[in-house]
């Protein structure tokens, strides 16, 4: 699966709001929350969970994407860890790694499976030098710089990097999806089998047949690959 980008997630508005909070919020170090061997190659900033901005701005995203339609369909979520901010600036950088697989929710008693990371940009790309997201696949080094608002999800089994911040700050919101499918090629192929069908519907001017077929495949294959 390459990165999947998603435009205007928040609007210009809602990234302006965001920044006002957390320009003004306390960060600490990001290395506490690094895995035993992520954690020599991670320099950057992070507001802890349980900070009120942290979960107050957290739950707006997660109510946003709660009504992205093309997210759910490309991400099939079964549970999202709340989102993470961090913050990278003075030659701040996250080396090459991979994501935990596991992600324990702190303060419940739930573990989630990371299947998708997802980045949260807001920070506009010429606000900082450097701070690419690279992530690296099948068809090489996949780099990402996006606007303020934009998102990109990509599979949690990639090893990926944040390329050093050499002026400025990049600020993002980050987290993970549990998805009800857990392949990333079953995934996929549902993703664009849902895009074909809404393509279809969208040029049609009533749900024949072959729509009504398609769609039956669609949740069959769901039925047949989803993790209860």
């Amino acid at each position: 699966m390459s990165p999947l980008l998603f435009d205007d997630v928040l609007s210009k508005d809602e990234v302006r709001e965001f920044r006002t909070h957390l320009d003004a919020a306390e960060w600490h170090d990001g290395a506490a929350t690094a895995g035993e061997m992520a954690r020599d190659v991670k320099r950057n900033q992070q507001l802890p969970d349980e900070a009120g901005v942290a979960i107050e701005l957290g739950n707006r995203i997660l109510r946003v994407l709660g009504q992205h339609g093309r997210f759910t369909a490309a991400a099939l979520p079964r549970r999202i860890f709340p989102p993470r901010f961090n913050r990278y600036a003075d030659g701040g950088t996250y080396g090459m790694h991979v994501d935990s697989a596991l992600m324990r929710v702190a303060g419940t008693p739930h573990t989630l499976r990371s299947d998708l990371s997802i980045t949260l940009f807001l920070s506009e790309p010429d606000e900082y030098d450097g701070g690419t997201l690279e992530i690296a696949g099948s068809a090489g080094i996949q780099s990402v710089k996006a606007p303020a608002g934009s998102m990109v999800l990509y599979p949690s089994t990639t090893v990926h990097r944040v390329a050093p911040v050499t002026r400025g700050a990049r600020i993002a919101a980050f987290f993970w999806v549990e998805s009800w499918v857990r392949e990333t090629a079953e995934r996929e192929l549902l993703f664009e089998l849902d895009e074909s069908i809404q393509a279809l519907r969208a040029t049609s001017a009533d749900e024949g047949a072959a729509i009504l077929r398609l769609t039956g495949v669609y949740h069959n294959l769901l039925r047949r690959w989803a993790i209860t």
